[in-house]
């Protein structure tokens, strides 16, 4: 794993245009980065990141299975009372997942540990799939990159496979803050994908769903601003803020097929860490990671990373070396808990710290994204550098 100096295409701007990319800055800062790429030998995309990823995948299931009827293990969590049956629900009935990411720390040399699974909306899709594959073209077309270079990369097929076999043909409502070009372009890259397949789609606002009551003759559900029935619903809306919403504690909700389903929420949890490591102490590609009230966290003596359940994009992240703080993030989480996880920086190429983001559409590992900082902790301004592999 290296991390190589690269020059920019002179017709970056123009691609950006072509394929609908706009988030080449982010706040004023370059977000989309190719002034530099990392790359890897084979081996270390096939057994370091692809191999874990598809067993941390297999023991992230095995734990939901064992803890979703636990309505303990629900209240820990930081979940609503009436949402516990919902959850369990939607795991027995095995709603579909569309796709998730997890956050891995890897420096080429170690194996590879998870940080934490963003299994409910995570973004940086489009780029880590479209975007990154074109500049690798680019450049091998220019002969800036040897011919032979690679990408860990098939996010695209197979979402297009994922919404060809689902085997649901039903319209597909996407919702999200629209006028956010992060949450935009991730909506309008799904809903392209199920075009692709042949689905009807469509965008809403959150604000344009609505919520038809239950009857007597028919039982209550979500409709758009036409009054059109929402059936199935790509939402990028967290599921805690979904069940803390008025709407949210309507039945409705349990009848809508959502992705990602509810089931993911357990998944999405900081907490479902600390019951990854409880399943499976001592995995390779696990950290040790306990709530924050649990008193097997003095083991960690003092070198942790403190993050609450229901944290995104890094806010109100704190890493603790020797009960010294070293770095903290803002933000506006931490009432309802934390998880104390055994400090593993971030590898230093130079002052840029990364993080590799690996993709699972369905039950399949599918590529990966790094996101780079200039601080330990990832956020949603850290630039998005692209990556190869040479065998």
């Amino acid at each position: 794993m290296r991390r190589i100096a690269s020059t920019p295409r002179a017709d970056i701007v123009q691609v950006a245009d072509e394929l609908g990319f706009p988030l080449l800055e982010c706040d004023g800062k370059p977000y989309w980065d190719e002034t530099a790429y990392y790359s890897f030998s084979l081996r270390q995309i096939e057994d370091d990141l692809e191999d874990p990823t598809a067993e941390l995948h297999a023991l992230i299931l095995d734990t939901v299975a064992h803890v979703v009827s636990d309505e303990a293990t629900l209240r820990r969590l930081g979940f609503p009372a009436h949402s516990w049956n919902w959850i369990a629900d939607s795991w027995r009935r095995r709603d579909l997942s569309l796709y998730g990411r997890m956050d891995l720390v890897y420096d080429g040399q170690t194996p590879a540990k998870l940080l934490e699974y963003n299994a409910d909306t995570p973004t940086a899709l489009y780029e880590a799939s479209v975007f990154q594959w074109r500049w690798m073209n680019d450049l091998k077309a220019s002969g800036a990159l040897e011919a032979s270079a690679d990408q860990f990369n098939s996010i695209h097929e197979k979402l297009l496979d994922w919404f060809g076999a689902c085997g649901d043909r039903r319209d597909l409502h996407l919702a999200g803050y629209l006028d956010n070009m992060e949450d935009g372009l991730c909506i309008d890259y799904i809903a392209y994908c199920a075009g692709e397949a042949g689905l009807q789609t469509q965008r809403l606002s959150l604000e344009d769903i609505g919520l038809m009551p239950d009857r007597l003759w028919r039982a209550g559900h979500f409709i758009d601003r036409s009054g059109r029935k929402i059936e199935r619903l790509f939402k990028l809306y967290p599921w805690e803020w979904m069940l803390a919403d008025p709407f949210g504690q309507d039945s409705a909700i349990s009848r809508l097929t959502c992705y990602e389903p509810l089931w993911k929420s357990i998944v999405s949890n900081k907490g479902f860490l600390a019951l990854l490591w409880a399943r499976e102490p001592g995995h390779p590609n696990l950290l040790p990671t306990y709530f924050e009230d649990d008193s097997a966290a003095a083991a960690l003596s003092g070198s942790y990373a403190r993050k609450p359940l229901f944290s995104r994009e890094g806010a109100n992240v704190s890493l603790f070396r020797h009960g010294v703080l070293l770095e903290e993030a803002p933000g506006g989480y931490g009432t309802e808990g934390h998880v104390i996880q055994q400090l593993h920086l971030l590898p230093d190429f130079d002052g840029n710290f990364p993080i590799i983001g690996s993709w699972v559409i369905g039950d399949q590992p599918a590529g990966i994204g790094i996101r780079e900082d200039d601080t330990r902790i990832t956020r949603n301004t850290s630039r998005f550098v692209p990556h190869i592999f040479v065998d």
